[in-house]
């Protein structure tokens, strides 16, 4: 028999059967239970704890999966996927075969939109709305955007379009910046209240068609409304937009809740819901730290997460203490991060040098265009970013960098497969979309000394330039403290074999020394991916029968194409096969697993060869 109220919880049809009294009960099971999931898998905590009431409440408001709740950013959704009938699921989140740790159509019928990057709901939340009036339909679209979503343009863009129509939309905005927090009390939870009532909305219509006679009136009675809700909110923004403004209201009240939830259901028109939450809701550890408790590893709830001191130095890590080490050398420098100073290695740079340091937030496309009008002054900047979010700011890479040829600096974390975050946040493709880009220096170290001296050399070169580099630690290769550059577009032979000659470029060179001691085969570390080091690619090719390509990234259109296009170049014509990821997403799971399964792994690059050399003629 249950045991308790989650227990009896398998689709929100079953929560909408219970009473709002036993509401807090359950709330406090999912909440004990989500701490103890994730200490068993890993995976987003303190986030999902601060959204469990507004979770429960929107579900128990509105009749899902019939109305669409869209999550942004996704790493909120653990709760309402345990609503959902994925409770058992969660314990395989993130692992192989197991549920993801985003929102994901293919999944659940709950899931209405895909989401592991930031700022999209209120775009695809307003073409559910759209779609659903030009069908006729009376189902319902809510957005629940988090705070720091709300940085991105693309969120302003969709508010600015959905301000325009008379849609019946909901924006949630899960705010958990406790700056405001003093503003959450008796008062404004009455207000919301009473300004997402039907006579608040009634009285509002009839006032605004009386004075519609009489401009100047109607005017002066809009800017008392205004101030009276400015004085106690900070709505005047969204009432801007077009859209009514309503709260903040808290978050963790399920009565407040509930009702301004049923209320607003019943308006017409797009609706602004400004919901006040706390990171870590609940769990004392996550309460105290957010940020340690944002993204973790396996733990035991009792004892908390521990701070990881030791081990391997992360490319991240190098990446950092390179990044403040140019800084005292070179004053011009600065360090840009949309949002990501933690996972990009920018604490002690932040802490070290203030006023050189800017976090500009969710916002890729401004990141690159202010790096570029801080280059067109003489300041070198360096952009911290990961792959998948590189992807964002495409056209500032192409138009406002690279076309003006700027020394704009492109620190590439998280290169190539992820492990548990799965396809949104693999970086399978920055060279394939680099490559084809004119001006562009592209490098790939092979390990943490090489990225150092790489990085050194990138921001010591006169024009755009990106080094890319994996997530997690390196082979432990000795780090030089050094500043030293090495010759652009010069890589290295590794070792001297015959008949087959790997060209590894990146994470790919140390599987490729592997398997080469078995093959005899030739390893060369190309370093560059533009430009190529076309003497040692002739060098190899004279002295060879078979060329073989790695990285991690994308064959098409990666750095084995632009091998095979080099050669051709060249005049030369021999057999290559190219290794790297396959044509398709890739699923969540262990890296290393992750690898082998894409035959990028010592023993994978061994069997690929042996295959190919039986085709070749002798």
């Amino acid at each position: 028999m249950p045991t308790s109220l989650l227990d009896t919880i398998n689709s929100p049809d079953e929560l909408r059967a219970l009473s709002p009294t036993d509401l807090p009960k359950l709330a406090n099971e999912l909440r004990e239970f989500l701490v103890n999931s994730v200490g068993q898998t890993g995976g987003h905590l303190a986030s999902n704890l601060g959204t469990v009431e507004l979770t429960i409440a929107l579900h128990y408001v509105y009749d899902t999966p019939r109305d669409r709740i869209v999550w942004d950013v996704g790493h909120q959704t653990y709760a309402h996927k345990i609503l959902t009938g994925r409770r058992a699921g969660m314990a395989g989140l993130r692992q192989p075969g197991g549920i993801a740790g985003f929102p994901r159509r293919a999944e659940s019928t709950f899931d209405a939109f895909g989401a592991g990057h930031s700022s999209t709901s209120i775009s695809a939340a307003l073409g559910m709305a759209e779609a659903f009036h030009q069908l006729g339909s009376s189902q319902r679209a809510v957005a629940i955007i988090g705070d720091g979503a709300m940085t991105a343009g693309m969120a302003f863009e969709a508010l600015n379009n959905a301000g325009a129509t008379d849609l019946p939309l909901l924006v949630v905005l899960n705010d958990n910046d406790m700056s405001i927090s003093p503003n959450v009390g008796a008062l404004n939870n009455y207000l919301a209240r009473l300004m997402s009532g039907k006579f608040y909305a009634a009285a509002r219509r009839a006032g605004e068609k009386v004075l519609s006679v009489a401009p100047p009136i109607r005017e002066l009675a809009k800017r008392a409304e205004e101030h009276m809700k400015g004085m106690v909110t900070p709505g005047t923004l969204f009432e801007e937009f077009g859209f009514n403004y309503i709260g903040p209201i808290d978050g963790h009240d399920f009565d407040v809740l509930l009702d301004t939830l049923s209320n607003i259901k019943q308006l017409n028109g797009p609706q602004f819901l400004h919901v006040v939450t706390r990171k870590g809701k609940g769990y004392a550890p996550a309460e105290a730290n957010p940020c340690l408790y944002h993204g973790v590893s396996r733990f035991d709830p009792a004892a908390g997460v521990a701070e990881k001191t030791g081990g391997k130095p992360t490319y991240t890590q190098v990446f950092g203490d390179w990044l403040c080490d140019m800084a005292a050398a070179d004053t011009r420098l600065v360090g840009i991060t949309p949002a990501m100073r933690e996972g990009s290695g920018l604490v002690r740079f932040s802490q070290d040098y203030p006023k050189r340091y800017f976090d500009v937030g969710i916002a890729e496309q401004h990141a690159l265009t202010f790096a570029a009008g801080l280059a067109c002054e003489g300041i070198k900047p360096v952009v911290a970013i990961y792959s998948t979010f590189l992807q964002r700011a495409y056209d500032q890479l192409i138009h406002d960098v690279a076309l003006q040829n700027l020394p704009v600096m492109l620190a590439i974390d998280r290169a190539g497969l992820v492990g548990a975050d799965g396809p949104t946040h693999a970086g399978s493709f920055d060279l394939s979309f680099l490559r084809c880009i004119p001006n562009m220096l592209i490098a790939a170290p092979s390990d943490e000394n090489e990225c150092r001296a790489l990085l050194t050399t990138a921001f010591l070169h006169e024009g755009p330039s990106a080094v890319r580099y994996p997530r997690g630690s390196g082979v432990g290769a000795t780090i030089d403290a050094g500043l030293d550059a090495v010759e652009i577009g010069k890589g290295v032979l590794r070792r001297r074999g015959h008949d087959v000659a790997l060209i590894a470029f990146g994470s790919l060179v140390a599987p490729a020394l592997q398997a080469a001691g078995t093959l005899d085969a030739s390893v060369a570390d190309m370093r560059f991916v533009k430009p190529l080091d076309l003497d040692l690619l002739r060098e190899l090719a004279h002295g060879h029968r078979l060329l073989v390509t790695l990285e991690e990234n994308a064959v098409a259109g990666g750095a084995g194409a632009g091998v095979a296009e080099a050669l051709a170049e060249l005049g030369v014509i021999m057999p290559i096969l190219h290794l790297g990821l396959p044509d398709t997403f890739i699923e969540h799971g262990d890296p290393a697993r992750m690898l082998a399964d894409c035959g990028l792994d010592a023993a994978g690059i061994e069997h690929a060869v042996r295959q190919r050399i039986t085709l070749l003629p002798e």
